[in-house]
């Protein structure tokens, strides 16, 4: 892990690696409320114009789970005044959405202790609106954390006024130094664990979803697994092992990942080590599902697809590939098999849903889900399907 310090005590500007746990300023602990005091900060996304859409995938996904933070709301002056969980999910959760800062400031008894940027626009840059946000939030005394490709600790006009207010700025994507990074080395063979992955026919299509709600199944059924994260936004949800893939130099992206499987695998003694996926194998604009079927090796692949979506994100005149086309890809890549497919419904009545569910699995031979909006029980039996003796292993029942 790498830790640059700007020279004044009084600053803590954090350039830790993807793995480190969040931070707090010890100046703030003593009026903060009594969640941080147990060691989770409390945060507010900002999301601004992209909460519930593609875009604001990284808020999206902290508020339907998160670890590492108690997430008190979202921004987005579009939906403000409605509840997170209703926009995304149908279903309330109480986190609600509201106007601007000041407002989700004002809302609470208590500063909130840290700003997330919730967004990931294709350009990876901040804008100037979003900077007059962080700058605000850094003179109210609150951390920040980011996902962008811009890292916002080397950005002078905020590393200062980071260090005046002496909080904590977290680059998730920002890389240990190359000199300390993995090659890939083959030890990924040894581990006992099943490894799945969960990979996508585009980018933004719901794969950390999946992969988190499947993970907190098999858990719940007695099945021990870890999910070894692979963006940003399940590592801002707190979890243990992984890594930013796409922030990685190509040569170290497969040994990074192995080292993280690797980790999991001895500190863990897991039954199951999902993995979750990023872009698509199929997308000319991304490697990363490249690297992670190299590094992690998986026995299997769990696909999640839009049938819906027309076109992949952010490229209008780029169809999206069917399925089928998507299975045949991974499997003629690497030494692996699709056990299973699982629908984002966007753009789906329930109608569809069903309907879908019914012509995948007729059409492709396999067993077809919803993570979110069919029974979970459903996703935890197509890995049980797929393999039964991990029942065999666990002495809890159903889920």
């Amino acid at each position: 892990m790498e830790s640059d310090n700007v020279e004044n005590s009084m600053t803590r500007l954090s350039t830790m690696g993807p793995q480190a746990p969040p931070d707090v300023s010890a100046s703030r602990r003593s009026h903060t409320n009594k969640d941080v005091t147990k060691g989770v900060p409390t945060a507010v996304v900002y999301s601004e114009g992209n909460f519930g859409q593609v875009d604001g995938k990284t808020a999206n996904g902290l508020v339907r789970h998160s670890q590492a933070y108690r997430i008190l709301s979202v921004i987005d002056g579009r939906l403000e005044g409605r509840d997170s969980g209703q926009v995304l999910d149908k279903v309330s959760n109480g986190i609600p959405i509201l106007e601007d800062l000041e407002a989700a400031v004002a809302h609470e008894v208590h500063i909130p202790d840290t700003l997330i940027y919730g967004m990931a626009p294709s350009t990876g840059r901040l804008s100037p609106a979003d900077r007059s946000v962080v700058l605000n939030a850094i003179g109210l005394g609150m951390n920040i954390v980011s996902g962008l490709h811009e890292y916002l600790c080397d950005d002078t006009e905020i590393a200062n006024a980071a260090s005046v207010r002496n909080v904590t700025i977290r680059d998730i994507r920002k890389p240990k130094p190359s000199k300390d990074m993995r090659l890939f080395d083959g030890s990924v063979a040894g581990v006992k664990a099943l490894r799945i992955a969960v990979l996508g026919t585009d980018c933004a299509i719901g794969k950390r979803t999946t992969a988190t709600v499947l993970a907190q199944a098999l858990n719940a059924s007695g099945i021990n697994t870890v999910l070894v994260g692979t963006g940003q936004t399940g590592l801002m949800q707190g979890a243990k092992y992984g890594i930013a893939m796409d922030a990685v130099p190509p040569q170290f992206c497969c040994g990074e990942l192995e080292g993280a499987i690797v980790g999991a695998s001895e500190a863990e003694q897991p039954d199951v080590i999902l993995i979750e996926g990023q872009g698509a194998l199929s997308h000319p604009a991304f490697c990363t599902s490249a690297f992670i079927l190299r590094g992690s090796q998986p026995d299997a692949v769990i696909l999640q697809h839009a049938p819906k979506r027309a076109h992949r994100c952010d490229f209008p005149n780029m169809p999206m590939p069917s399925a089928a086309s998507e299975i045949a890809l991974i499997e003629a890549f690497a030494d692996t098999k699709v056990i299973g497919i699982t629908l984002n419904h966007e753009g789906m009545t329930e109608v569809e849903i069903t309907e879908s569910i019914a012509a995948q699995s007729h059409k492709l031979g396999l067993p077809v889900t919803d993570a979110l909006a069919r029974p979970v029980a459903h996703l935890h039996a197509m890995v049980v399907a797929a393999y039964p003796g991990l029942m065999q292993r666990s002495p809890v029942a159903a889920i």
